[in-house]
């Protein structure tokens, strides 16, 4: 049996709001920063359908062919300022890690702050923290994406 945790990391965009909702929400721009920097993420390999109960899906792809497919369904979205979504089925985990993300975007003279919210990751505290170092790299990414707008 393992354990849930759950983490928050917050941090400020220099871009309006609205450049960082479309960043998370359509594909054109989630594939240029969505992943660590050792892995591509295709367009061609992104479907999301933005609205509640729709399904999003990702695949990772390394160097060497190495695939790492992700996705869930968002439960929220009310753009640009608010969007909640799964990773995972955390009703019913199986063997996998079943989570909710929520992202709150505010504006903030100009630039937005975002609050990630990671809740029900069904691991150790160990490996959640390797899951947050993995966001803060996907947000690195996503810092120099939305300021170049």
């Amino acid at each position: 049996m393992t354990d849930t945790a759950e983490y928050e990391i917050t941090l400020v965009f220099d871009a309006p709001r609205d450049v960082v909702f479309a960043a998370w929400t359509e594909p054109e721009h989630l594939s240029r920063w969505f992943g660590p920097r050792a892995m591509a993420t295709p367009e061609e390999r992104i479907a999301m359908d933005v609205r509640p109960g729709g399904a999003w899906h990702v695949t990772l792809v390394g160097e060497d062919g190495s695939e790492a497919p992700l996705g869930g369904v968002y439960r929220e979205v009310a753009g640009p300022g608010r969007l909640v979504f799964t990773t995972g089925d955390p009703d019913r985990p199986g063997d996998g890690p079943a989570s909710v993300v929520t992202v709150v975007l505010e504006e903030a003279g100009g630039c937005t702050r975002m609050v990630f919210h990671q809740d029900g990751v069904n691991t150790d505290e160990a490996h959640a923290e390797q899951a947050r170092a993995g966001w803060i790299e996907f947000f690195d990414r996503l810092a120099v994406l939305v300021a170049r707008s």
